[in-house]
């Protein structure tokens, strides 16, 4: 039986993202401009660094998805079109839509636009699906609350050439596909617009008078008890069950999240989807790449809706990130026996540290003997944006991160 390869769509919240989201093997990114992204908290892009960015990504054969998922309004709607010509004229790969008149200025104005369904629309039926590709969709990203059954009967019944995305790790929200108001009442910061203020990760003391019998923890903790944080999405194990399914595209939640993570996360699922392809005939994830995703800045993981979930499964009893690495040092330049790099944390000689390249080499290292830009022997490197020749275990390409776990 042929097993077909899904694509891997990585967060990209600006340019860096994006060059280290590809560096590390992605196959298509997602991105926002300045205007109607549902991630108003990153940095997006300008229309020149739009330009741009389709540039770069062509060039290294990796498509760019441009997300216009707001709910938009009406005071919204007369800049759009002259948006939607300008995302056609540069070749974006596709457009990210949420609202049923987004979709309809994308056909009247820019009628060669893929357009891509967001998971705000709650798909959940293989008849909704269907409506949307006969309205001019390629692809539709499927709710997050359902079963891989679920998706599975929606990939069988849904039309042959219609695209299935589906996310696969990254945080998860509590309300349904991320449909939420609480935002708004707590802060006037519309979610549905791209400014949630994230009031699902606030600590909260819940009392409910008429309900005898149930109880909910009111204090987890001194701090309070986060009865609305969830927990983070992995299903870096079940890249089988994925595949197995159906699903074309392979999504990683995380545009307001670091270069470092859109690198790791990237890495590993690319490393998980490819050694699965080159033997699938009983493949266990490689014990090294389920500890390399938890080497990033991340709440408890689970495996989301795809296996079922009783409820308050995601439930995750703290306003704490899991946090024990850092990036000390990103690689600017090798010439075979000095490396030249940028600091972004404090590093000196002697610490014990790991340098990822893209790939998804992994090479434990000391830290020697380093040099400032004049040349004077250091040995710490304590500035940020600090520039420092050192000696690595190999010849490290451009990009290529140094770390520490700073938990010991």
């Amino acid at each position: 039986m042929k097993i077909n390869k899904p694509e891997l769509l990585s967060p990209a919240g600006d340019m860096e993202k994006l060059i280290y989201a590809i560096e590390y093997g992605a196959d298509a990114v997602y991105l926002a401009g300045q205007m109607y992204g549902m991630r108003a908290a990153s940095a997006n892009f300008s229309l020149e660094e739009l330009k741009d960015a389709i540039t770069y990504a062509h060039e290294r054969g990796v498509k760019v998805y441009v997300t216009c998922n707001t709910l938009t309004k009406e005071q919204g709607l007369p800049e759009l079109p002259e948006y939607l010509r300008y995302l056609e004229s540069i070749c974006v790969d596709g457009v990210i839509v949420a609202d049923l008149g987004v979709l309809r200025l994308i056909k009247r104005h820019a009628p060669s636009l893929n357009i891509h369904i967001s998971t705000q629309t709650s798909i959940v039926n293989h008849e909704a699906a269907a409506m949307y590709h006969e309205l001019g969709a390629k692809r539709v990203v499927v709710a997050r609350e359902l079963s891989l059954e679920e998706i599975k009967r929606i990939r069988d019944n849904a039309p042959p050439d219609l695209e299935i995305e589906t996310f696969v790790h990254g945080a998860m929200c509590v309300s349904y596909s991320g449909r939420c108001l609480l935002s708004n009442y707590m802060t006037g910061r519309d979610a549905s617009a791209g400014a949630c203020a994230a009031s699902c990760r606030w600590s909260y003391n819940l009392v409910e008078e008429k309900r005898p019998g149930e109880y909910m923890p009111v204090v987890e903790d001194e701090r309070g008890t986060y009865i609305l944080n969830s927990r983070d999405m992995c299903m870096i194990e079940h890249i089988p069950e994925l595949i197995r399914c159906g699903i074309d595209s392979f999504k990683i939640e995380g545009r307001v999240k670091t270069f470092y993570y859109a690198a790791v996360i990237t890495g590993a699922y690319r490393r998980a989807i490819d050694t699965y392809l080159e033997n699938p005939e009983g493949w266990v994830c490689p014990p090294e790449l389920r500890e390399e995703v938890c080497k990033v800045s991340h709440r408890e993981y689970f495996t989301g809706f795809y296996f079922g979930m009783k409820p308050g499964s995601e439930y995750y009893p703290d306003s704490k990130y899991i946090r024990d690495w850092n990036v000390s040092a990103v690689v600017e330049f090798c010439d075979g026996v000095n490396t030249l790099v940028t600091q972004r944390n404090r590093f000196q000689t002697g610490d014990e540290a790991e340098l990822l390249m893209p790939g998804g080499v992994v090479i434990p290292f000391t830290i020697g003997e380093m040099k400032n830009r004049e040349g004077e022997i250091i040995t710490a490197a304590p500035h940020p944006n600090m520039s420092v020749s050192l000696a690595l275990p190999v010849c490290a390409p451009k990009y290529s991160i140094i770390r520490k776990n700073i938990s010991v």
